[in-house]
């Protein structure tokens, strides 16, 4: 059985794979960081999900 690549349920576009550096690239590209600050904020919220990347990101930031 082949991978229908018109069928998505959004399931892949919830979390970041660390290790897939385009991935991460885009990720860091939409929250204004570099892919290496993007990788380190990942391990210090806990979470790979972007909402959760996101959500530290912004309670986190130096005003």
């Amino acid at each position: 059985m082949s991978d229908n690549k018109q069928k998505q349920d959004g399931r892949e576009d919830s979390k970041v794979d660390l290790n897939d550096a385009s991935e991460v690239a885009y990720a860091a590209k939409q929250a204004g960081v570099t892919s290496a600050q993007y990788k380190e904020l990942a391990k210090a919220s806990g979470s790979s999900s972007r909402a959760k990347i996101a959500e530290y990101i912004k309670s986190n930031a130096k005003a």
